[in-house]
C-alpha cells in the first residue's frame, strides 16, 4: 500500500479511476442565454445515422469510457437499442472534412426522471482530438437542441473520475442539483480541490492526500507493475465481482492477477 507522501505525489487525469468515485448530477433551468462557442475550423456536425454506433462506441473507448468492445455494445443496449430512429435528430458527431467521427454528445433524457429536464448524455471526445476546443462547442450546440425540443431545464450527469469536464460544465453556469449536493457532498468537496471552482464555494475542499481511492492506486500499481505501457484502467463489478479491464500501449484485456 502506498505510503502519504507517495500519494500526495499523484496527479489526476482527466479521466482517472483513482480519484474517490462519487456521482454529480448538475441541473440549469436558465436556458434563455446559454453560451454559445463555434467549432475550430475543419470540423462540422452530423447528426447519427444508421451505422454509426460502431463510431459511437470507437469516440467513446478513445475517450476512455470504455476498454474492451463489450463495455460499449452493454452501454449501447442500455441507453439506446430500438430508440435509433429517436438518434437522428438528438445524437450529435463532430466530424472532420474527411469524414472522421472525433466526437459524440447527445440531446436525450432520462425515462426515470419525472421532473421534464431534458439530459445531455454521453459527451466524448476521442483522445487525439482533445484540447482543440471541440468539447465545448459541442455542448454548447447540444444544449441548444435540447432547448429547441422544449425542455424546461437540462441535467447533466458526471463524476468526480472526469473532474475536468464536470468544470466545464460549471462554467456553462450548471449547478449541483439540491439532493444530490447532499447525497454526493464529499464529491464536490474533491471537485472543489481539483477546481477551486467558484460555484462550488458552499462545499469544504477535501485534502489533497483524501481524494483518491487507496484501493484504485494500488490496483494501478500492481498493473503497472506487470504492464509498464499501461495507459488506463477500468474496475467493473459483476455478479458480486470485480473485473479488471487494461488497456496499454499496444492492447486491451481482462487482468487475471490477484490483489
Amino acid at each position: 500500500m502506498e505510503n502519504r507522501e507517495e500519494r500526495i505525489t499523484l496527479k489526476p487525469d482527466n479521466h482517472d479511476m483513482r480519484l474517490k468515485y462519487y456521482e454529480l448530477i448538475l441541473e440549469s433551468r436558465s436556458l434563455a442565454e446559454l453560451p454559445c462557442y463555434p467549432l475550430p475550423e475543419g470540423y462540422r456536425y452530423v447528426y447519427y445515422q444508421e451505422g454509426d454506433k460502431k463510431d459511437w462506441i470507437a469516440i467513446e473507448t478513445s475517450a476512455r469510457e470504455f476498454i474492451l468492445p463489450e463495455e460499449g455494445e452493454s452501454a449501447w443496449k442500455r441507453y439506446y437499442a430500438g430508440k435509433e430512429k429517436e438518434l437522428e435528430n438528438r445524437m450529435f458527431f463532430v466530424e472532420t472534412t474527411d469524414g472522421e467521427k472525433v466526437a459524440t454528445a447527445t440531446a436525450f433524457y432520462e425515462p426515470r426522471d419525472l421532473s421534464g429536464a431534458g439530459w445531455l448524455h454521453w459527451v466524448a471526445v476521442k483522445r487525439e482530438y482533445q484540447g482543440k476546443g471541440i468539447a465545448k462547442a459541442l455542448i454548447s450546440h447540444t444544449l441548444q437542441r435540447l432547448k429547441e425540443l422544449g425542455y424546461p431545464s437540462i441535467k447533466i450527469p458526471t463524476q468526480t473520475n472526469t473532474w475536468v469536464a464536470a468544470r466545464l460544465y460549471l462554467d456553462f453556469g450548471f449547478r449541483p442539483v439540491p439532493q444530490n449536493a447532499v447525497d454526493s457532498q464529499i464529491g464536490y468537496g474533491i471537485l472543489k480541490t481539483l477546481t477551486n471552482h467558484p460555484a462550488l464555494a458552499g462545499f469544504e475542499p477535501v485534502p489533497y492526500e483524501g481524494i483518491w481511492d487507496s484501493r484504485m492506486v494500488q490496483i494501478e500499481k500492481r498493473l503497472r507493475e506487470q504492464y509498464p505501457g499501461l495507459v488506463h484502467f477500468r474496475v467493473l463489478e459483476e455478479n458480486g465481482q470485480d473485473r479488471i479491464l487494461y488497456c496499454t500501449e499496444s492492447g486491451a484485456g481482462e487482468w487475471d492477477g490477484a490483489l
